[in-house]
């Protein structure tokens, strides 16, 4: 494993490899691999004044050079050399074709699903989650997923044309129509308005999920309300969707879909840290917007995300106790 911060240097010249997650080995063999880093650079091209996410994973990797590996005194291992984490490069997307780009992106997935390895994927918009879930509902049968989101993208999305059905929107909707996962025991997290259907919220109870909105987060307590979650989902598979727009825009500007009210850099943390216990098969962090974001602070943020998810992991795999 090499340190932190020094360049991956291949053994057969004086050639660096390609920038990767907090600088782990670039690597398509996943025969050792206990989690699998994947980009999936692809967005809908839909958003009427913020395309860019497709830049994510890049940015993301870019920034994640600034996160260290451990996180006392929650937790003082090093989950990039427990999970012999790699990183096996961007799945072969192209913005906007959205029926080749998301068999693109379930075949990247089902590959690293072929061993033992968790894939967390790093978008790309809230699209890619839906093949993300294809690929990971044929190695778990059993699947149920927690969204944390400030949208529910679970939107009627009625239509014939691809753009219609398959966008940011309706994701979780589609996904419930493909019997991907156990809909009734998946819960969306943190969602608030403004929107620009008063009813996405009932509708999307009434396709059965689970729904703790923002107000019901924060009168209940992040904490608690994470310590239930791992609770109700005690032995089950869990897909995690983290959509960056669940923090207030304060913390995290570069979105698509920035939303006030949301989540502080801190509390947000704090509420993926205390998701440990539940059994993760598959996560994603989605919807960084490089163009529109200040600093990098999104996509620095995005990276300490996807350390927590991976603190989480190693727990998922009894790596500490």
């Amino acid at each position: 494993m090499p340190k932190l911060g020094v360049p991956l240097v291949h053994k057969n010249g004086p050639f660096v490899g390609p920038q990767t997650f907090m600088n782990v080995p670039y690597s398509t063999d996943f025969s050792t691999a206990e989690a699998v880093v994947l980009g999936v650079p692809f967005d809908g091209g839909l958003h009427p004044t913020r395309i860019g996410s497709r830049t994510g994973p890049a940015s993301i990797r870019e920034h994640s050079q600034l996160v260290r590996p451990f996180q006392p005194p929650h937790a003082t291992f090093n989950p990039l050399e427990l999970l012999q984490v790699v990183d096996c490069g961007d799945a072969d997307t192209t913005p906007s074709i959205i029926e080749e780009s998301f068999i693109e992106i379930e075949e990247a997935a089902s590959e690293i699903y072929s061993g033992k390895a968790v894939p967390l994927a790093l978008g790309g918009d809230g699209n890619i989650t839906l093949p993300l879930l294809r690929a990971a509902s044929k190695a778990h049968s059993d699947l149920v997923v927690v969204h944390i989101d400030a949208h529910t993208d679970t939107y009627r999305g009625d239509g014939n044309q691809d753009y219609m059905r398959f966008n940011v929107a309706t994701t979780f909707t589609r996904a419930a129509e493909e019997a991907l996962i156990d809909v009734e025991s998946s819960i969306h997290v943190g969602a608030r308005g403004p929107t620009n259907d008063s009813g996405v919220f009932n509708h999307t109870r009434d396709v059965g999920y689970g729904l703790i909105d923002s107000t019901e987060l924060f009168n209940a307590g992040l904490r608690n309300t994470a310590k239930n979650i791992v609770e109700s989902l005690k032995g089950r598979s869990v897909y995690l969707c983290f959509d960056m727009d669940f923090f207030d825009p304060s913390c995290a500007p570069g979105v698509c879909t920035p939303t006030w009210g949301g989540a502080t850099s801190r509390e947000g943390l704090d509420f993926l840290q205390n998701l440990t216990g539940l059994n993760l098969v598959g996560a994603d962090i989605n919807t960084v917007s490089p163009p529109h974001d200040i600093s990098g602070m999104t996509a620095f943020l995005a990276a300490t995300v996807g350390l927590e998810i991976l603190s989480v992991i190693c727990h998922s795999k009894g790596l500490v106790e």
